[in-house]
C-alpha cells in the first residue's frame, strides 16, 4: 500500500511494511514480490536492498487482477469496544466488503473523542491494509467517517438496507437480489433500540435473523457478511 505505484519506480517502504518484509517474511535482496496501491491492479516487485529500517523495490509490470465481489456491500458497525471493531475491521476486510462505517447508536458502550475521529479512522484504515496484504486483495474499503443512526442511514439512501434483528422471520433467503449497493446495518453490544430499528425499517431496511441464538456483535456482523456474500456475491 503506498501511493499510485508505475513499472520502473523505485519504492522505499520504512517503518511497519519494512519491518514486515525485512523481519517478518525475511525477504532479502534479488527476492520477487507483488505490490498493490488499493486502487486495484498489482505490480511484479524485486527487492532491491534491505536493512533493519528500509527496504527499496523495484516496481516491474502492471497486472489486472479482479479479486473483489460482485456485490457491493457497505457494513454499518456499531460502534463497539475496541478490539471487537479490530476484528470486525480486519475480518470485514477479508470477506470482500466495499466499505465500513462506525455507527454511533445508543446502546454503543465506546464514545470517540471528537479530537481524535481523524486518528480513529487512520487505525482502522491501517487494519483494513494489513487484512489486504494477508489475503491478496487489491482494492481497500472505504473506511467511512462514524455517523449516528439517522446520519448513517441518510448518507446511503437509495441502496438496499438489511437490519439483522433477532426477531424477524428469516435469513437471506427472504431477500431479493439487490440490483445495486447493499448496506448491512449492525448493532453493538446490546444491540439497536427501538428507535433506531424503527428509523431503519421506515427507511425500507428488511430484517434478517441469524439462527435462535443471540450472537456477540463482531460475531453478528461477521456472520451477516458471510451469509449476505455466499448468497449474493462470491463465496461458495
Amino acid at each position: 500500500m503506498h501511493d499510485p505505484l508505475a513499472t520502473g519506480q523505485r519504492l522505499v517502504l520504512e517503518d511497519e511494511a519494512a519491518a514486515h518484509l525485512g523481519r517478518v517474511l525475511r525477504a532479502r535482496p534479488g527476492e520477487a514480490v507483488m505490490l498493490f496501491d488499493g486502487s486495484g491492479p498489482e505490480f511484479a516487485g524485486e527487492i532491491v536492498a534491505a536493512t533493519r529500517r528500509s527496504v527499496t523495490l523495484a516496481v516491474g509490470a502492471r497486472r489486472e487482477a479482479d479479486r473483489e465481489s460482485p456485490l457491493e456491500l457497505v457494513l454499518l458497525q456499531g460502534l463497539c469496544r475496541n478490539e471487537r471493531m479490530d476484528w470486525v475491521v480486519r475480518k470485514a476486510t477479508e470477506l470482500g466488503v466495499s466499505a465500513i462505517r462506525p455507527v454511533f447508536t445508543a446502546r454503543s458502550v465506546v464514545k470517540l473523542d471528537p479530537a481524535k475521529v481523524a486518528a480513529k479512522i487512520e487505525h482502522w484504515r491501517a487494519i483494513a491494509i494489513s487484512a489486504c496484504e494477508q489475503c491478496g486483495r487489491n482494492t481497500l474499503p472505504d473506511i467511512l467517517p462514524p455517523l449516528p443512526v439517522p446520519g448513517a442511514l441518510s448518507a446511503h439512501d437509495g441502496a438496499m438496507g438489511v437490519l439483522l434483528d433477532p426477531e424477524a422471520k428469516g435469513g437471506p433467503a427472504t431477500l431479493d437480489r439487490p440490483q445495486g449497493p447493499l448496506c448491512l446495518l449492525v448493532g453493538p453490544e446490546g444491540g439497536l433500540d427501538e428507535r433506531e430499528r424503527a428509523a431503519a425499517q421506515a427507511r425500507g431496511y428488511r430484517g434478517i435473523r441469524l439462527g435462535p441464538r443471540i450472537l456477540r456483535t463482531e460475531t453478528a456482523a461477521l456472520t451477516g457478511v458471510a451469509l449476505l456474500q455466499a448468497w449474493f456475491g462470491d463465496l461458495g
